[in-house]
């Protein structure tokens, strides 16, 4: 009987079945065989792949410590003599997207076997590695486990036996900018005619050379006269009343708070506390004002800086949110903004 191909999966506290954010700090630890979605990933693989190891890292631990935790990583790794590694999937969250990117990136650069990980298209992961690495396209959230573990387990095999991939939307990964030459049943004039016709036909077609796009914002001149101007206050670092009423996520984020200011001189630790999960949030919940700086603008108000302080402030966490969810923010609160006459806003992140 042949011997089993070797695969060793890598997955962060969460799905390692360790705990959630109050596990983030998590060294790097070894287990044998599969967790928690590799049982599932095992599945796919099938029998000649055996799951032997599993290394998990805690999120904060690694984006802390991310020379550190990928050497460490990589020797568990690298003691195991795996054929192939597989990561995540990691959805829409960043901190464990851009572990996978690293972590594989050192596995095909320094084993020379393939890795695979997954992520959805706007996770920070697959711009910083999508050149280094084969990163399958996944749905923002777990709800797309098993088509992700299914791409991803498909995949690596190709990888593993050597056989020739189709194209990145064939196989279902990210481009990785690089380009083969093959031999077209039609030239490329004949078939930018057939793409120029579909497209005046409102049909379907599809671009042999999709170009990025980059969303850009004209600036709006300068308020003229801002010690006249009502200027609001807007922050992505999570900043919430004690308590969090309105249950603001920590990753993710589908909703954004609106809170009352109007009497407030400064953020207190009892008043105000962060949901972010995508920080250490001990200096922010010390003086919630180092992420909303609610004191610095009293001042700019109270020494005619500016004309006054708009009476509420929005929140809503960046960790992980989707481009498309904050746009859709925006246009929420730019409509209460322009009612109320506001001028100027200042957006603070983390």
């Amino acid at each position: 009987m042949a011997e089993k191909l070797k695969a060793v999966h890598y997955l962060n506290q969460f799905f390692g079945q360790i705990g959630g954010e109050d596990k983030a700090g998590l060294e790097p630890l070894l287990e044998k065989g599969p967790i928690g979605s590799g049982f599932l990933l095992q599945e796919f693989l099938g029998p000649e792949v055996a799951i032997v190891a599993t290394v998990i890292c805690g999120d904060n631990y690694f984006a802390e410590h991310i020379d550190q935790a990928t050497e460490n990583l990589f020797a568990m790794i690298e003691s195991c003599k795996p054929d192939m590694v597989l990561a995540g999937p990691a959805f829409n969250a960043g901190r464990y997207g851009i572990a996978c990117g690293a972590l594989c990136t050192a596995v095909v650069e320094r084993l020379v076997i393939p890795a695979v990980t997954g992520m959805y298209k706007e996770n920070p992961g697959v711009e910083l590695f999508r050149k280094t690495v084969h990163i399958v396209e996944t749905k923002s959230t777990t709800v797309g486990m098993r088509e992700a573990v299914e791409k991803m387990s498909r995949l690596v095999m190709k990888l593993v036996k050597g056989e020739l991939l189709g194209s990145p939307g064939e196989e279902g990964y990210f481009a990785r900018g690089i380009r083969r030459n093959y031999f077209a049943a039609e030239t490329g004039a004949v078939r930018a005619v057939s793409m120029l016709l579909h497209k005046l036909k409102a049909e379907p077609f599809v671009t042999e050379y999709p170009m990025p796009v980059f969303d850009s914002v004209k600036p709006l001149p300068p308020v003229e006269r801002l010690s006249e101007a009502t200027v609001a206050l807007i922050t992505s670092g999570g900043i919430v009343p004690r308590g969090n009423p309105d249950r603001l996520e920590s990753s993710s984020a589908t909703k954004y708070g609106r809170y009352d200011i109007s009497t407030l001189q400064r953020l207190t630790p009892e008043s105000h506390e962060t949901a972010h999960g995508g920080y250490d949030p001990t200096y922010a919940n010390a003086d919630p004002n180092r992420v909303l700086p609610l004191d610095v603008m009293r001042d700019l108000e109270r020494e005619g800086v500016i004309g006054m302080l708009y009476p509420y402030y929005y929140a809503t966490v960046g960790n992980g949110t989707a481009v498309a969810k904050a746009r859709e923010f925006a246009v929420g609160i730019t409509k209460d903004l322009i009612k109320d006459g506001v001028l100027a806003v200042i957006i603070t992140s983390t």
